[in-house]
Formats: C-alpha cells, structure tokens, sequence
C-alpha cells in the first residue's frame, strides 16, 4: 500500500499532531487519539464534525468504545495514514 505524499504535505497545515495538553487547543480545533495500536494524538478544525466521513468515523468509535475511550480523549480507531488521508480531503472542503 503506498502512501501519497502530496496529500501528507498539503494535511500539515491543517492537521497538526500534538503531544501537548488539552490547555494547548486553539480555539475553533478539538483533539482527538488515532491509530490502531499506538496512539498519537492530532489536533483538527471543529468543522470537520460537520463532514459526513468523519461523522463515519465518530460513529465506529462509538460502537468500538462507547463513551468510555482509553486515552481520556476521543479515540478514533483506524490507521493514522487513513486518518491524515481523510483530513487531508477535507481540508478542501
């Protein structure tokens, strides 16, 4: 499987991963937990709750960890590259 580069680099300005706490958060971003054994936390735009893919993707991790998510934040259960992959689409939109 290959990873396109090109919609990595346009993903950064958008989509930043973070290592920070919750204090750290612009305003109008939320951060979430990603990946499907380690997990790295991202910070992205509050408008992609609107977005029909990553409403999706809230929806699988609802059914995979109810409301109860193991790193005290949301938890989105795919791969990063799926994830930079999405929020990288929409961050045209």
């Amino acid at each position: 499987m290959a990873i396109r580069m090109p919609r990595i680099i346009n993903a950064r300005p958008i989509l930043r991963r973070s290592s920070s706490s919750a204090a750290n958060v612009p305003k109008g971003n939320f951060s979430v937990y990603v990946g499907d054994q380690e997990k790295k936390r991202f910070v992205i735009p509050i408008a992609f709750l609107n977005q029909p893919s990553f409403q999706d993707l809230l929806s699988q991790s609802e059914e995979k960890f109810g409301f109860q998510h193991p790193m005290g934040g949301l938890t989105i259960p795919c791969s990063e590259e799926l994830f930079i992959d999405l929020t990288s689409r929409l961050g045209g939109f």
